[in-house]
């Protein structure tokens, strides 16, 4: 039975903090999600994996145990120069500190049930006594399986918060969604996954958010950027032109000759930061000069006479 490295899984370093295991996570989560990868068994395998890398190294102290248990089977590596066949029973001894039980399963790593690799590293049993001894585990010792799936917002309920009422398992789920949520966050329903054998509690439900692209604005993190039309006069002359919002419509001062292309930063005007709905991002609009049509003639001749005026000079 091969060691599972966690951090390898998920890419990161040892001394990650908790920050870069999430950012790491949902990156690789977004890219094997299943409804990204129907029908590829390798795909679905490693999301499982990437769920349980973070299941580990996202909690202080299974993370802790798991480096334990890491660091000691390095050692135990080098020593019997393979890790097939090596009894496990008397590693555990070993660091539970028992000179007699080895203690259970539940007791090293807590009542989480991990996918292949603990019930394959333990063989889906407890450690009952002495070396080699093995017993069974209790049904309720397992938890039902996880279910992953996605649910699709659009950018201004993002930007609001939203609830969502959908069905599963024949089961209401009213979902409610803070403002601020981006794309690949993945929201956790406790309890609402698949039923566990004999009577265990059920799994979990994980719910990737996907926020689908809107047609006005591009978001950039917490950053929103657009274009505002300016018509010619007031680009030449200066004046206020109007945008619409998530806020509402807001006028804004553009000074006077003011060229396509320029930026307009608005603080405070992008989207509401997911951790701390007190704060927001910036929105940048970048204007576009918006060309006359449709001109009667007298609008001409006096644009003729413009144009004149400037070859003049």
């Amino acid at each position: 039975m091969e060691y599972k490295d966690y951090y390898k899984i998920l890419g990161v370093d040892k001394k990650a903090s908790k920050d870069e295991v999430k950012k790491a996570f949902r990156k690789l989560a977004m890219k094997y999600h299943p409804d990204k990868t129907k029908g590829n068994k390798a795909a679905e395998e490693k999301f499982k994996d990437i769920n349980e890398a973070n299941e580990v190294l996202s909690d202080d102290v299974k993370r802790k145990k798991y480096d334990t248990m890491g660091d000691s089977y390095s050692n135990y590596h080098q020593q019997s120069g393979s890790s097939q066949g090596f009894d496990w029973s008397q590693y555990y001894n070993q660091n539970a500190g028992n000179t007699g039980n080895a203690g259970n399963f539940e007791e090293f790593f807590g009542d989480a049930t991990y996918s292949d690799f603990f019930e394959r590293f333990f063989g889906g049993s407890s450690f009952s006594g002495g070396k080699g001894r093995r017993g069974r585990r209790s049904p309720r010792s397992y938890k039902g399986q996880d279910v992953s799936a996605s649910i699709s917002i659009t950018l201004k309920e993002a930007y609001s918060g939203t609830e969502k009422v959908f069905r599963y398992n024949e089961q209401s789920i009213k979902l409610k969604i803070k403002p601020g949520i981006k794309s690949g966050h993945i929201l956790k329903l406790a309890g609402k996954g698949e039923t566990g054998p004999g009577g265990a509690e059920p799994g979990d439900l994980l719910l990737t958010i996907e926020v689908l692209k809107d047609t006005v604005f591009e978001r950039k993190e917490d950053d929103l950027y657009s274009d505002i039309l300016v018509d010619v006069y007031t680009a030449v002359l200066g004046g206020k032109a109007e945008f619409t919002s998530f806020k509402g419509t807001i006028k804004l001062e553009i000074q006077k000759g003011t060229e396509c292309g320029k930026v307009l930063r608005l603080q405070g005007m992008g989207m509401p930061v997911y951790e701390d709905n007190s704060r927001y991002g910036d929105l940048y609009l970048k204007v576009k000069i918006e060309i006359l049509q449709n001109l009667t003639q007298k609008e001409i001749n006096l644009f003729k006479e413009l144009q004149q005026l400037k070859r003049k000079k």
